[in-house]
């Protein structure tokens, strides 16, 4: 059973306090549509944790971490997505990673929609994102996956086989761990990926 979303709600004064601003800053927020929120039966605005994460987070704002730490979701730490429609690649990247990585199993996906609908229900740890996907590509994807913290915060590594110098830096920018351009050098590809899934379980130092 998942569990329960949108569980806390912040009044605009409670807003406004954690973002630094006057009350009316967070109000004007509300009225001009920037920052989602509802009325009370008595007149005062309400605000779900979750958007107000996510309004802070598009406009690179600070990040309480109280509020983040409430509000990004808990990823299955043996579980990496392959998001690619070239099937064949798919199925070999796949079987490469469960041979690997003794401990991890792959989900696929092959175009966009599917992958939105797997990072959401199975909150993969790390993903496996090719550019050039049907009906949108791989750095779009990424912005998303960055902005919504209702999935997490997965690692992601960019892959693509186009030819384009400046699709690196696309997918950088979008928030990518890292990029290998295809075809892949799988070793290099299967110990990148054991470095991402191993910061992920390593104690800070005291």
């Amino acid at each position: 059973m998942s569990k329960e979303k949108r569980v806390r709600l912040f009044s605009a004064l409670e807003a406004a306090s954690l973002c630094g601003v006057v009350n009316q800053t967070a109000i004007n927020w509300i009225r001009s549509g920037h920052l989602k929120a509802f009325m009370t039966p008595g007149g005062q605005y309400r605000i779900y944790g979750e958007d107000l994460l996510a309004f802070l987070e598009e406009r690179k704002m600070r990040v309480p971490e109280e509020l983040k730490a409430e509000h990004v979701a808990e990823l299955n730490p043996s579980l990496v997505l392959i998001v690619d429609d070239d099937h064949d690649l798919n199925l070999v990247l796949k079987r490469i990673i469960e041979k690997n990585l003794p401990g991890i199993s792959a989900e696929q996906a092959f175009d966009g929609f599917e992958a939105g609908k797997k990072i959401s229900e199975l909150k993969p740890s790390l993903i496996f994102l090719d550019y050039d996907l049907p009906g949108i590509n791989g750095a779009s994807l990424c912005s998303r996956i960055r902005s919504d913290p209702s999935i997490g915060k997965p690692s992601v590594i960019s892959m693509t086989g186009l030819d384009a110098p400046d699709v690196r830096g696309l997918l950088m920018d979008a928030g990518a761990d890292d990029f290998f351009p295809k075809p892949l050098d799988f070793e290099t590809l299967c110990s990148r990926a054991r470095e991402l899934l191993a910061s992920r379980t390593a104690k800070p130092e005291p």
